[in-house]
């Protein structure tokens, strides 16, 4: 089946914190994503009237990330788990090298530390990862220059690549590291 139509972009992602001026300060002061809307509502939402309030921090393409937190202590619980703090549930966002290092220094400036902030070399891309005040890892990353050159054959052997690992086949394609 061949899709012409797709969604254009992020439009926002949303998590539950469980103090949004610790989100506020991490998200506008640190990472410099600037707060565009605070919306605070009451809805008969799942059986009961809840009181929430959101927030969206703006990312450059115009999409958001977006946090709730509820009056209700009940609601909290109930809606605000623990984000898991897990290397492999994170929020990846694309940024030129000069953004990066700029970042780099805004969270070694804000006393963020190991083992919440480290960086990974991918090869085709590098990585510099911060845990936020809700336990969430970010990944800041910026791709190397070379990484364009390998994209049509990526996207050309994707299927197959997937295929080859459902099958069980674990080899190494990733060019750039751990070449067999």
């Amino acid at each position: 089946m061949t899709v012409t139509r797709r969604p254009s972009r992020l439009h926002h992602t949303a998590y539950v914190t469980k103090d949004l001026e610790a989100t506020r300060a991490f998200y506008e002061d640190v990472i410099g994503l600037p707060l565009i809307a605070t919306y605070t509502e009451m809805d008969e939402l799942f059986g009961k009237e809840r009181t929430y309030c959101h927030c969206f921090f703006e990312l450059a393409d115009g999409s958001a990330l977006a946090f709730f937190q509820f009056a209700d202590p009940a609601d909290q619980a109930e809606f605000g788990p623990d984000i898991p703090s897990s290397p492999f549930i994170h929020i990846a966002l694309n940024v030129d090298a000069d953004t990066q290092a700029d970042l780099e220094a805004r969270i070694v400036a804000a006393s963020i530390a190991s083992p919440a902030t480290y960086v990974l070399e991918h090869g085709y891309c590098r990585s510099v990862y911060v845990t936020d005040p809700n336990g969430m890892i970010l990944e800041f990353t910026h791709d190397t220059p070379s990484a364009a050159d390998g994209d049509a054959e990526r996207r050309a052997t994707a299927r197959a690549e997937l295929a080859r690992w459902l099958a069980g086949d674990r080899r190494n394609n990733n060019p750039y590291r751990h070449a067999a």
